[in-house]
C-alpha cells in the first residue's frame, strides 16, 4: 500500500485491508464503527510502522489524540517498539490481524496498562513481550485494573516473562485471541465483574492456562467457553496449584463449557473452593493428574457430559472434611486412566475413574480402564448421601469401592453395570484396605443400599 504525498494512508484502503483479514461479521462491525465515529490513521499523527527506535511517546500521543477526538486509531501492518502504554477511557485500536505487532522494549513495568477506565477496545493486534523482563509492579504483560467494558478480540499475546493477560475486577470479553509462551499463566482474571472468555487459544504456558481467581470467596460469574488450551506446564511444581488448563479459585458461579483442554501437567479443569460451578461438555485429554477436580470448601458443582481420555483420575469431587459437598456428576465418558502420577501418591492415590464424598449423585457415566477403582464412594468416615446409579463400569481394578468405616453416612448403589473387574465388582473398603466380599444385595451395612446391579466377568 503506497503512501500519499502527504505521507498518510488512505483510510478506506486501510479499512478494506483490515476487513480482508477479519471474519465478515467482525470486519463489517469495524467499518460501521469507523463510519459512525470517524477514524484516525496512525500515519496522520506521525506514527509509522517498522521504526528502528522506541515509539512509546509517539504511540501514546496518537492514542490520546484519537480518544480526544472520539475516534478509533487504525494501525497498518508492521512493528511498533513500545513500553508502558496507558489506555484512557474510550480507547479503540484496530490493527491488521497477524501483522500489526506491538513489541515490548523492556526497561519498564509492562507493555500496556489501563486502570479505572471504561470502554477499551483492542482488535487485530499482536502484543509481543519479546521475553524481556517485566518489573515487580505487575504480574502481566498487559494489565487491566477495574476496567468496565473491556473488549479484546482477534489479538495475539506472546513472549511474556510473567502472565500474558492480567485483568483485575474487569468486565467485558476476551474473544478469539491467541495467547502463548507465558512464563506463568496465559490469561488471569481476579475478581471479575462480568467477564466472558470465549473462543481463545492458549498454548505452551509454563504454569497455567486460564485462571479465574478471587482474593476472597464470592460471586464471580465468569463464562469460560469454547477455548482451546494445550501444553500447560507446572514450572513451580507442587501437587496441583499450578499446571492446570483452566483453574478456578474461590470464584462462585463460573461456567466452564465446551472447551478442549489437552496435555496439561496437572488437571485439565480444576475448581478449588468454587461454589455453583458448572463444568459442561469439555474434552479433557492426556491430563498429567486428575482431569476434572471440584475440591475444598465448595457447595454446588455440576460436572456433566465431559469426555475424559487420560489422567490419573477422571473426576474428583472431594474434601468433605473441608466442606466440599453438593454435586451432580453425570453423562461423562472416562477412559485410559493411569496409576502413575507426577508425584508420590497421597490419600487414595492414582488410578481412579470417579471419586465422590458428600451429597452427590453419580449417574449415567461410563468408566473404562481405571486400574484402581472405577468409582470410589467416600473416604474413611467422610461420606454422606451418595447415589451411584445407572453407570457403566468396565475393566477396572475394583469396579465400585465404597467406604465402610464407622461414622460414614448413607449411600445407594443401584442399577449399575459392572463388567470385568479384577478385584471385585462392588466391595467395601476401610481407606485403602479391601474389607468385604461382594456387596450387591448385602444388608450387612444399614447405611448402604446396594441392589439390582448387573455384574459380569
Amino acid at each position: 500500500m503506497k503512501q500519499t504525498k502527504a505521507g498518510t494512508l488512505s483510510r478506506r484502503a486501510l479499512l478494506a485491508g483490515a476487513a480482508l483479514c477479519l471474519s465478515g461479521t467482525t470486519a463489517n462491525a469495524l467499518i460501521k464503527v469507523a463510519e459512525m465515529r470517524g477514524s484516525i490513521d496512525a500515519a496522520d499523527l506521525g506514527l509509522f510502522p517498522n521504526a528502528s527506535t522506541d515509539q512509546t511517546q509517539t504511540f501514546q500521543a496518537a492514542v490520546n489524540r484519537a480518544v480526544e477526538n472520539g475516534r478509533a486509531l487504525f494501525l497498518p501492518a508492521g512493528t511498533y517498539p513500545v513500553a508502558n502504554l496507558r489506555f484512557p477511557s474510550g480507547t479503540l485500536i484496530v490493527g491488521v490481524p497477524g501483522r500489526t505487532r506491538l513489541v515490548y522494549q523492556g526497561g519498564g513495568g509492562l507493555l500496556a496498562r489501563a486502570e479505572g477506565v471504561n470502554n477499551i477496545g483492542l482488535t487485530g493486534l499482536i502484543f509481543d513481550g519479546a521475553n524481556r523482563s517485566i518489573g515487580d509492579l505487575t504480574e502481566g504483560l498487559l494489565h487491566f485494573i477495574g476496567v468496565r467494558n473491556l473488549s479484546i478480540t482477534n489479538c495475539e499475546i506472546a513472549g511474556s516473562t510473567r502472565s500474558g493477560l492480567l485483568m483485575d475486577r474487569c468486565s467485558g470479553h476476551v474473544e478469539n485471541c491467541r495467547i502463548s509462551g507465558a512464563a506463568e499463566a496465559g490469561l488471569r482474571s481476579n475478581e471479575a465483574a462480568g467477564l466472558a472468555i470465549t473462543g481463545n487459544t492458549v498454548t505452551d504456558c509454563a504454569n497455567g492456562g486460564i485462571w479465574v481467581h478471587r482474593w476472597t470467596d464470592g460471586e464471580d460469574g465468569t463464562l469460560v467457553s469454547g477455548n482451546r488450551v494445550e501444553r500447560i506446564g507446572a514450572k513451580y511444581g507442587g501437587t496441583g496449584q499450578f499446571g492446570n488448563g483452566i483453574n478456578v479459585f474461590r470464584a462462585d458461579g463460573v461456567v466452564i463449557s465446551n472447551n478442549r483442554v489437552a496435555d496439561c501437567a496437572f488437571s485439565a479443569i480444576r475448581s478449588n473452593a468454587g461454589s455453583n460451578v458448572q463444568i459442561l461438555g469439555n474434552s479433557c485429554l492426556r491430563s498429567g493428574e486428575c482431569a476434572i477436580y471440584s475440591e475444598f470448601g465448595f457447595q454446588g458443582a455440576v460436572i456433566s457430559n465431559n469426555l475424559i481420555d487420560g489422567g490419573t483420575m477422571g473426576v474428583s469431587i472431594a474434601n468433605f472434611l473441608d466442606g466440599g459437598r453438593l454435586a451432580v456428576c453425570s453423562g461423562n465418558i472416562i477412559r485410559n486412566i493411569t496409576d502413575v502420577g507426577p508425584y508420590p501418591p497421597e490419600v487414595a492415590g492414582f488410578g481412579i475413574g470417579i471419586a465422590a464424598e458428600a451429597d452427590t449423585a453419580v449417574t449415567g457415566n461410563v468408566v473404562e480402564g481405571a486400574p484402581k477403582f472405577g468409582l470410589l464412594l467416600g473416604w474413611g468416615p467422610y461420606m454422606r448421601n451418595i447415589v451411584a446409579s445407572q453407570n457403566v463400569v468396565r475393566e477396572c481394578g475394583t469396579g465400585i469401592a465404597v467406604t465402610v468405616v464407622e461414622g460414614s453416612g448413607p449411600a445407594v448403589i443401584s442399577n449399575n453395570v459392572v463388567q470385568g473387574s479384577q478385584s471385585g465388582a462392588i466391595r467395601g473398603y476401610r481407606w485403602l484396605e479391601q474389607s468385604t466380599g461382594e456387596l450387591d444385595g448385602s444388608q450387612d451395612f444399614p447405611n448402604l443400599s446396594i441392589l439390582n446391579n448387573r455384574i459380569s466377568a
